[in-house]
C-alpha cells in the first residue's frame, strides 16, 4: 500500500530531485538513487514502478540537446544485448520475493561504488583499449538486466563506451538514446507485471514537478557544482542506503 503522505514526499522529492541532477549535470550514472532511496518506504516493485515514468520524463528533458549526436553503431549494439538482459530481470521478477530484490538493488548500489572507487585510485582502467563486439554485447545484457530490476545500467554502458574513446558529446548522447530506448521497452513489461498502479500513478503526477525541476538544477549544477563533490555525496548516499536494504532482505 503506498501512502502519499508529507513524510514519503519529504523524502522521496529530494531523492527525485537528486536523479533528475544526475541525468541533467553528470552523466545519469547515479540517477537510480532515487529508486533506492523509494525502495526503503515501500515494496522494491513499487519503487520501481514509480521511478519509471520519472525517467522517462527526465530522458526527454535531457534527449533534445543531444539529438542525433550519439555513436549509432555502438548504440545498437548495446541495444541488442541489453534484450536478454531485459527478459532475464522479468523472469526473475516473477518468481523473487520482495527481500530477494532488495538484496539484489542493495548489491547493485555497492558495487556500484566499488567500481567508481576502483576507477577513482586507478585500479581499472576501462579506456585503456576498445573492447570487442562480444564485450559491449554483454555489457548490453548486463545493462539490461541491471536496469530492469533497479534502474542501474550506466556502470555496464560506461565501461563499455569508455574503451570506445568516443568525444565527450558523442559519449553523453550515447548514454542518452540508450537508456531512452531501454526505459521505453521496460515499460510493457513492467505493466503487465502490475508495478503501475493508480496508486504509482498518482504519485508520478506529484513527483513530475520535482524530476523536471531535478533536471534543470542539473544544468546549472554541471556548470557550477565540482563534479568530485556531486558524486562523493552520491557515494555516501548510496552505500548508507545499499547496505540498509541489504540488512532488511537479511532480517
Amino acid at each position: 500500500m503506498l501512502d502519499i503522505s508529507w513524510t514519503f514526499l519529504a523524502v522521496a522529492g529530494p531523492a527525485v530531485i537528486f536523479a533528475g541532477m544526475s541525468k541533467g549535470g553528470f552523466g545519469g550514472g547515479a540517477g537510480f538513487v532515487a529508486s533506492l532511496i523509494l525502495a526503503l518506504l515501500v515494496d522494491p516493485g513499487i519503487a520501481l514502478g514509480i521511478m519509471l515514468p520519472l525517467l522517462m520524463l527526465m530522458d526527454l528533458a535531457t534527449l533534445r540537446p543531444y539529438w542525433r549526436k550519439w555513436s549509432w553503431p555502438d548504440a545498437r549494439l548495446l541495444l541488442i544485448g541489453a534484450v536478454p538482459g531485459l527478459i532475464l530481470g522479468g523472469l526473475l521478477y516473477t518468481v523473487a520475493s520482495p527481500d530477494l530484490f532488495r538484496l539484489l538493488i542493495g548489491a547493485v548500489a555497492l558495487s556500484f561504488v566499488a567500481w567508481q572507487a576502483a576507477r577513482s585510485y586507478g585500479l581499472v582502467q576501462p579506456g585503456a583499449r576498445p573492447l570487442s563486439a562480444l564485450a559491449g554485447g554483454i555489457a548490453g545484457a548486463l545493462a539490461g538486466f541491471t536496469s530492469f530490476i533497479s534502474h542501474a545500467g550506466g556502470p555496464p554502458v560506461a565501461i563499455y563506451l569508455l574503451s570506445r574513446k568516443l568525444p565527450k558529446t558523442e559519449f553523453q548522447a550515447t548514454t542518452v538514446l540508450v537508456f531512452w530506448i531501454i526505459n521505453i521497452v521496460k515499460f510493457p513489461p513492467y505493466l503487465y507485471l502490475g508495478l503501475f498502479t493508480t496508486q504509482t500513478a498518482m504519485a508520478n503526477l506529484v513527483l513530475a514537478p520535482f524530476a523536471l525541476f531535478g533536471v534543470w538544477l542539473g544544468v546549472i549544477a554541471h556548470r557550477r557544482v565540482p563534479e568530485r563533490l556531486f558524486f562523493s555525496i552520491t557515494y555516501v548516499l548510496l552505500t548508507l542506503t545499499g547496505l540498509k536494504l541489504i540488512w532488511d532482505a537479511l532480517t
